[in-house]
């Protein structure tokens, strides 16, 4: 039983008989009290933060507006805009009959709240881009259907498939285990002449903390030099996995670091600037590499914090004898503070080799051979075993901050978990959608492709996804995986929403974003204490600015039975004093899906 789970049960002890286990009013009545960042491990908690996620900017969002329970004169115009939206929001035939087979109560088309047309509107996103399924926790017959079994490419609330399968198929305590190997003979001043070797299972968050552990585990066994090579067995992932192209043209983005057994501190270098009056700017990275080496040709000016001045990015070269060169010149304003810049850098062998080097030559080890790939060779001795953190603590940090390449290994783990190693993609397909008949989730028009949701292939219906979170609730994993996601206005991607709403707190969503692409599943504890489903996907160019839309979705549920949310009639003409829309602003390329 966790600490926060403790509490709430000591301060709200009625809850458990008043409502089934795990309802989300319950773990979010106490998000405000307890500060969840006190509960981790601060170190790695901030480096998967800084380096593997990119979080939803704050927008400020409308007050929600109650839905009218009866057609006034002045709803005539609005009625006129929502009726050519919903001309073309129709499912295909195959679909709807789907929806009708196993939700027979469902009206597939139903009317959205009036807060959320309004935001659509001013976004410009039409009925047809967006699904929408609201449900009471227990009661699969949606309150809300809109689209709702259309395929829609859900961006980073995938994840929700990913870590419930990998939750019940590898178990809340499972842990991933990094040994280390040698072949040769030990001499009498602790110098292996012989190989060590490296075998990775494809630890998730394998950051510099635990692989200190491993490190010294090795040292404790009497190794203290290395005469041979430093040897990474990776046969766990098949290689078809591993070294894939970037999603976009931002190959250095931290968000596009593939998969690979040996993933070291997400294959990512975190420079902290830190400029200082007397002309400098102090430059500190995280991991440590062997290899690596800082030029530093910046000065610190005292103009204003924009423009050439704010703007810093570093160049990571190679060079032929085997260093790698981080150079960083150009000025940069003192009143722009410190500074954080997230650089995916080299593959994953140099990389891991690098920090395995650092470390354990900051120990007091010594090494005078070379790094390559192979394998652990028959007879092998087995030196030191590392175990990761438990999965429970790892699909914590894969929903609160949308990591994709945690999300990635997590996928790969559970198809060699499943099927025998190495791993592949179709692998771990097969052994999440097994799994999911197994436990009676519809998922017809599911297509996975690597389990995070940074991917165009990915595709599921807002009823599928709906189907699943019914399902987690009511599972053995329920407490963990809920607790995993994040709250509105607290913590993770939703901590800049709802923060002055009545949702902030109350609701646990994970987000999704592409371009093209804005997404939100999760949980709502509604003002009078019942529970909600709430998946919305919205798939169109405006999407971006859609997202005022989704928030009031989410506040509008948290309204719940106050409002006439059982019965919603058709939305009011959006008030006459609202200023004149303009054109939706262009639709940047957006960051890797979170």
């Amino acid at each position: 039983m966790s600490l926060q789970w403790a509490l709430c049960v000591a301060q709200r002890p009625d809850i458990l008989l008043s409502r089934p286990f795990m309802t989300h009013a319950f773990i979010s009545s106490v998000a405000r009290r307890f500060h969840y960042a006190a509960l981790r491990s601060r170190l790695s908690s901030a480096f998967i933060a800084f380096i593997a996620c990119s979080a939803d900017a704050s927008v400020s969002t409308p007050p929600s507006i109650p839905p009218r329970r009866v057609v006034t004169r002045a709803n005539a115009a609005w009625l006129f805009v929502c009726a050519a939206l919903v001309g073309s929001a129709s499912l295909p035939l195959a679909a709807e009959a789907r929806v009708k087979a196993t939700h027979p109560s469902v009206n597939v088309s139903t009317v959205l709240p009036q807060s959320v047309m309004i935001g659509l509107q001013r976004a410009h996103v039409p009925l047809s881009s967006i699904s929408v399924v609201v449900e009471k926790v227990g009661d699969r017959t949606p309150i809300v259907a809109l689209n709702a079994g259309k395929p829609m490419m859900p961006a980073s609330t995938m994840k929700l498939v990913t870590t419930y399968a990998g939750l019940s198929i590898l178990g809340p305590d499972y842990r991933w285990r990094t040994s280390a190997y040698s072949d040769g003979t030990l001499d009498a001043n602790g110098v292996l002449h012989g190989n060590l070797y490296i075998q990775g299972t494809g630890d998730p968050k394998l950051v510099p903390e635990e692989l200190i552990d491993l490190v010294e585990k090795i040292h404790k066994a009497g190794i203290r030099g290395i005469d041979g090579a430093l040897v990474l067995d990776k046969r766990y992932f098949d290689p078809s996995t591993r070294d894939l192209p970037a999603f976009d043209d931002d190959a250095n983005a931290p968000y596009n670091v593939g998969p690979d057994p040996l993933l070291y501190a997400f294959k990512s270098l975190s420079f902290t600037l830190t400029p200082s009056p007397d002309g400098t700017v102090a430059i500190d990275v995280l991991p440590a590499l062997a290899q690596l080496q800082i030029d530093n040709q910046m000065r610190a000016v005292n103009g204003p914090c924009r423009g050439e001045a704010a703007s810093v990015s570093p160049t990571v070269t190679p060079t032929p004898n085997g260093t790698v060169v981080a150079s960083f010149a150009g000025d940069y304003s003192v009143r722009c503070g410190p500074r954080t810049i997230n650089v995916a850098v080299l593959d994953h062998s140099a990389f891991f080799a690098g920090g395995f080097l650092a470390l354990w030559q900051q120990t007091g080890g010594t090494f005078s051979g070379t790094t390559r790939e192979g394998a652990v060779p028959v007879g092998a001795k087995l030196v030191a075993t590392h175990q990761g953190p438990i999965l429970s603590d790892v699909v914590r940090d894969i929903n609160k901050f949308s990591n994709n390449t945690m999300a990635r290994n997590l996928f790969l783990s559970i198809g060699a978990a499943e099927e025998k190693p190495p791993a592949t993609t179709a692998k771990s397909a097969r052994a999440i959608e097994a799994f999911l008949r197994r436990d009676s989730i519809d998922m017809e028009y599911l297509t996975l492709d690597n389990g995070s949701g940074l991917s165009r292939d990915e595709h599921i219906t807002a009823l599928s996804l709906a189907d699943l979170l019914q399902r987690a609730n009511a599972s053995p994993v329920a407490q963990v995986f809920v607790q995993s996601l994040p709250i509105a206005g607290v913590d993770g991607t939703m901590r800049n929403r709802l923060t002055n709403q009545g949702a902030g707190g109350n609701a646990q969503i994970k987000t999704g974003t592409l371009r093209d692409v804005r997404a939100i599943a999760g949980y709502v504890a509604s003002a009078d204490g019942n529970s909600y489903v709430v998946v919305s996907f919205i798939n169109d160019p405006h999407s971006e600015a859609a997202r005022a839309a989704h928030d009031a979705l989410l506040e509008w549920v948290y309204q719940g039975p106050a409002t006439g949310f059982s019965k919603i009639s058709a939305p009011a003409a959006e008030p006459a004093s609202a200023a004149p829309r303009g054109k939706p602003r262009k639709n940047p390329r957006t960051r890797g899906a979170h």
